[in-house]
């Protein structure tokens, strides 16, 4: 059988499996076993235990645990609060300050989780309500809570970004590094987007003192709120510094930040063994499924390239002779789609061993290739009416709220981050000339 009919009927078992409802790891990797069976015999489950290793033995992999630990010990132990606190305490009364702390104080919760689904349900259960008590237009509020949640994503650590390095083998460092800038650049079109929509339409955001029922602090409460932000803001810059400056790896980075979250929780008087309990629960939960899928996904794509599916599309890319750039837009416009029915670190490690090692033939920057890959699963993840974002956003909104008011809502940020890949696209010094000014 050859390669083209083995994909085609690899996507339509693919496709029928995620209408039917099948767990995503299993679906990924039961489907490639089962294909490769009856294709080449029981040989094809020799792929297993090789797969098996080179996945949990992974050393770059034992990050994702320890970064989703530390995202529920900052969930619970009200860490997170105090960010968005201190945050919207530094704005002051700028029309649209508590929008433009919620992108700050999300998109740090969202980096802190690490995957996308977390990040929305995380920011949303903390900044929500705040918002919509101020007296804030919902589609701002809804709007701001998923492109904040979901840009934890750009945002070091990034558990896409460790998926992107292991599979293949470039420098995680670097590409925390690479995501940097491209991640202030969409922050600051954010907040601008905020400033400039609030200030045409000033009943979408009321100022704060003209909302009735906020409680006056006194300023030794602003000092503590002060304070307790600081604290919790700098354990993200230990972590992501600790990198930057080569003393320690992003795994030896992760447990530098659960043992941080631990020390802040117990400074603030507000860790007990309760929530010790429940925060390592929840971990265990997130992290067992993202292993399993993370298993299946790499059993997936094992199997596409012992079909020789990478040198397929590569001798397909070659065939049509276009210009690089466009070979380039059109894996963009791929992954898109597979956001309508895949999430995040899904895509990654679907799509990163197949379509990074053409784009590197082809003259490109690998780290660039990974950073525009992450930007473009942003988009795809938001982008209506199937992305996998919206639904996750809708877990966490009130009853009222329909899933065309969500549309509606995320449409302005899905055009941001458009813009902020097209200019990446355009400008790959955006994302490579940090990385070598700091690495060479």
């Amino acid at each position: 059988m050859g390669i083209e009919t083995l994909s085609i009927i690899l996507l339509i078992c693919l496709l029928f499996s995620f209408v039917i409802g099948s767990p995503v790891g299993l679906a990924l990797g039961g489907i490639a076993m089962l294909i490769g069976y009856f294709s080449w015999g029981e040989g094809i489950f020799n792929v297993i235990p090789t797969t098996i290793e080179g996945t949990y033995f992974s050393y770059i992999l034992l990050a994702i645990p320890l970064y989703i630990y530390m995202g529920q010990l900052l969930s619970h132990t009200g860490i997170g609060d105090a960010m968005f606190k201190a945050s919207q305490l530094m704005i002051g009364k700028v029309r649209g300050s508590l929008a433009i702390s919620v992108v700050f104080i999300c998109s740090m919760i969202g980096a802190m989780v690490g995957i996308i689904g977390a990040g929305i349900m995380s920011s949303g259960t903390i900044a929500l309500k705040p918002m919509l008590d101020a007296g804030y237009d919902r589609r701002l509020a809804l709007g701001t809570i998923m492109a904040g949640g979901a840009l934890g994503i750009l945002i070091p650590p990034s558990i896409p970004m460790v998926m992107y390095a292991a599979s293949t083998h470039t420098s995680v460092g670097r590409m925390f590094i690479g995501a940097l800038m491209p991640a202030l650049l969409t922050i600051s079109l954010i907040v601008i987007y905020i400033l400039i929509s609030t200030k045409l339409n000033p009943k979408r955001a009321p100022l704060l003192s003209e909302t009735i029922g906020l409680p006056v602090l006194k300023t030794k409460e602003k000092f503590k709120i002060a304070i307790d932000g600081l604290f919790s803001i700098g354990l993200i810059f230990v972590v992501l510094g600790s990198i930057i400056a080569g003393i320690a790896t992003p795994t030896e980075s992760g447990a530098l930040g659960v043992g941080g979250a631990i020390i802040l929780a117990m400074f603030f008087k507000r860790f007990k063994f309760e929530i010790f309990k429940k925060a390592g629960l929840q971990a265990a939960s997130l992290i067992s499924v993202a292993m399993l899928i993370i298993f299946g996904a790499s059993l997936f794509s094992n199997f596409q390239l012992l079909m020789g599916i990478q040198s397929m599309i590569s001798d397909f890319a070659q065939g049509l002779n276009l210009p690089p750039m466009v070979i380039i837009m059109m894996f963009q416009v791929i992954m898109i789609l597979l956001g309508f029915i895949l999430d995040d670190y899904v895509i990654v490690l679907m799509c990163a061993p197949l379509f990074t090692p053409i784009a590197v033939s082809l003259g490109f920057d690998p780290i660039w290739f990974g950073v525009l890959m992450i930007i473009n699963i942003l988009v795809a993840v938001q982008t209506p009416p199937y992305g996998f974002a919206l639904f996750y956003l809708k877990g966490i909104t009130p009853p009222d709220v329909g899933m065309g008011e969500i549309y509606k809502s995320v449409t302005p940020f899905i055009i941001i981050n458009l813009i902020v890949l097209i200019i990446c696209m355009i400008f790959p010094d955006i994302v490579t000339w940090l990385p070598n000014l700091i690495m060479g």
